[in-house]
């Protein structure tokens, strides 16, 4: 029997504390009008800029099943004993015997958010050739740039997508679009080439050994997040 929409915190800890710490960053943030210029960018007001971002954030921590994957596969722990010895990682630790079915779930905050904006901005500018370039390009780099992750899924690096993106809609897109252009992009492009593709890449799939693979959360979220944010300011 299929599950329903269910929270899943494997750094429960860690990500309270980035929560809380991410939560007065955007407090400051908002203060100095960074992300006021964002999303006036796209056509959206202060209030909402503010609610859609903490929609994101709290999102973050909500998965919708989509499907097994058949596979079982060991659970694991987030090992701090690593993080507190300063070790570079692997900074998961894996229990042997231990099986689990694994479950491919789609992330509320990092994937369904993102999408229904970009959807609204599509349908205001609509679906053109500098757009489906720009994002076609960020989902190839982001593909290349992805890399499976020990007990978590896909990590991606946080800072190279969004300037591709900024690169991107200010050269191939109308100066009026180039905002709304780089916030799908980012978003879509980061989503569709670090998680999409690689889901349905066997080779990727039989390396990740996490029991939830997450589209748009886990080690992607960050990526679709500040691309989406940043992109737009760059533009």
């Amino acid at each position: 029997m299929a599950r329903g929409p269910f929270v899943h915190l494997p750094l429960a800890g860690l990500v309270m504390i980035l929560f809380f710490v991410g939560l007065i960053f955007l407090f400051v943030i908002i203060q100095v009008g960074a992300i006021t210029i964002a999303f006036a960018k796209l056509g959206l007001t202060p209030q909402q800029g503010f609610m859609l971002l903490l929609a994101t954030l709290i999102g973050a921590a909500v998965n919708l099943p989509l499907l097994r994957t058949g596979r079982q596969v060991r659970v694991c722990v987030p090992d701090l004993s690593a993080l507190f010895r300063h070790q570079r990682g692997p900074w998961m630790r894996c229990e042997e015997g231990r099986l689990v079915d694994q479950t491919i779930v789609v992330n509320m905050g990092g994937c369904l958010i993102p999408c229904l904006l970009s959807f609204w901005l599509v349908s205001r500018m609509g679906l053109t050739v500098p757009l489906i370039a720009a994002t076609v390009l960020v989902s190839l780099v982001c593909y290349k740039l992805a890399r499976p992750v020990q007990g978590v899924g896909i990590g991606i690096p946080i800072l190279v997508p969004p300037l591709i993106t900024a690169l991107a809609a200010i050269t191939l897109a109308p100066p009026d679009h180039a905002p709304a252009v780089a916030y799908v992009a980012g978003s879509m492009g980061t989503l569709i080439g670090a998680d999409v593709l690689h889901l349905m890449n066997r080779r990727t799939m039989s390396a990740l050994e996490a029991p939830t693979l997450s589209i748009g959360g886990a080690g992607t979220f960050d990526g679709i997040f500040i691309t989406g944010i940043l992109a737009v300011l760059l533009a």
